[in-house]
């Protein structure tokens, strides 16, 4: 088939009609003089015909070479008409990539707390060097100009960043902004160029009293009435999470039957928790008061509310204890740490009754495969001894180990 028939001359003088320059490639001219380009293929077997724009705005060399491209996708089995109107993918910056991956995750995220966070390190530590920069154009140097001066400094929070980015530019490859090449991925790339976290990293405790102390630090918390003590002693009698507790509420709880249902979605672990509650705790919750509009067991002063976060720990710090404390730098967190002591040192429950109570993960898979029970009347059992621990006066001069 010829082409290439049509002058630049012809193309500006000629006079209304259509004129042909090969390969299905067509000038055509209304009677007001307008000239307009229309090439015309064939599609499986059906004729079809497309506007490639109008002269002199596309020139005879552009629709010659855009003709060209379209024939070239119809010879392929692609119509040129339907692939003109899928527009390309914009590829989104790291910023913007970032806002979609939060988006599309959050609502599975186990608290808000964990969002913040999100979006906090990212601004604070990937925005400044990769924020500006295309999903697809960020390399294996940008990740290492993110995570290596904080990699010996800051550890925990490098390798979270770490994570975060490796989940962000994965799901740029879903979406299809980049090859799935991951540059910010740990296994078998980056930890070939950093050290292991586990080798760097400073792991602290969280301050833990010595549960030898802790009979007596119970005597002076039931002598405060005021809801942040009645919450503090829950804790300690529960050995549960700080979140756990203030955000536990009355449909949570079987009074009658001694039960604190903990759902899934409120555990770190994802699965539902139930604590056995020993006499002194159940005492605890049938003399809270009952807020209208509230929900919760231990209420907040803002309505509908439960207590804040830092509401344990500046009780804490009124008594003397915390950071500089007079007392020790305990935290409420630390006294799972002094029952697990306890437990461990004291009693002679199993090593896993323990563990469970402590709603610990088990590392071992295999193990944890066959674990279907909870072990709810070993705990209970336990969480009792637990308690009359606790409140045997001037305990610390009497460990006995207490039968299960």
């Amino acid at each position: 088939m010829a082409i290439h028939k049509l002058s630049s001359r012809k193309v500006e003088t000629a006079s209304p009609g259509k004129y042909e320059d090969g390969g299905g490639l067509r000038l055509v001219v209304s009677n007001s003089g307008a000239r307009k380009w229309v090439l015309r293929y064939t599609l499986r077997g059906k004729r079809r015909e497309m506007g490639l724009g109008g002269f002199p705005d596309v020139g005879l060399s552009d629709a010659r070479s855009k003709a060209a491209d379209f024939r070239a996708m119809a010879t392929n089995g692609v119509d040129p008409i339907t692939a003109r109107r899928v527009a390309p993918k914009k590829v989104p910056d790291f910023t913007s990539c970032a806002a979609q991956y939060i988006r599309a995750h959050r609502r599975s995220w186990k608290n808000s707390k964990h969002a913040r966070q999100w979006v906090s390190t990212l601004k604070t530590y990937a925005r400044p060097v990769i924020g500006n920069t295309q999903v697809d154009e960020i390399g294996t140097d940008d990740i290492l100009k993110i995570l290596t001066p904080l990699w010996t400094t800051k550890t925990e929070t490098a390798k979270r960043i770490q994570g975060r980015i490796e989940n962000i530019l994965d799901f740029a490859a879903a979406r299809k902004y980049q090859a799935p090449i991951n540059h910010a991925r740990w296994r078998g790339h980056l930890d070939k160029l950093l050290p292991k976290p586990s080798r760097v990293r400073t792991v602290t405790h969280h301050p833990a009293m010595p549960y030898t102390d802790l009979p007596k630090f119970m005597d002076t918390l039931r002598e405060n009435d005021s809801i942040s003590a009645q919450a503090l002693r829950f804790l300690i009698l529960t050995a549960a999470r700080t979140g756990e507790v203030l955000n536990a509420t009355w449909d949570e709880v079987d009074i009658d039957s001694c039960v604190w249902a903990i759902p899934a979605a409120r555990m770190k672990t994802r699965r539902e928790h139930r604590v056995p509650l020993c006499d002194e705790a159940v005492s605890i919750l049938t003399n809270l008061p009952r807020v209208a509009g509230n929900p919760y067991l231990f209420p907040g002063s803002r309505h509908g509310r439960p207590l804040s976060n830092m509401a344990l720990l500046q009780l804490m710090r009124g008594m003397g204890y915390g950071v500089d404390g007079s007392k020790g730098p305990y935290v409420p967190h630390g006294f799972r740490s002094s029952f697990r002591d306890w437990s461990g040192e004291v009693s002679s429950f199993p090593r896993d009754v323990a563990e469970m109570a402590l709603a610990h993960v088990i590392d071992n898979k295999v193990e944890a495969a066959y674990r279907r029970g909870d072990l709810f009347q070993k705990r209970a059992k336990l969480m009792d001894a637990w308690a009359n621990y606790l409140l045997v006066r001037n305990a610390s001069s009497k460990i006995v180990t207490l039968a299960h």
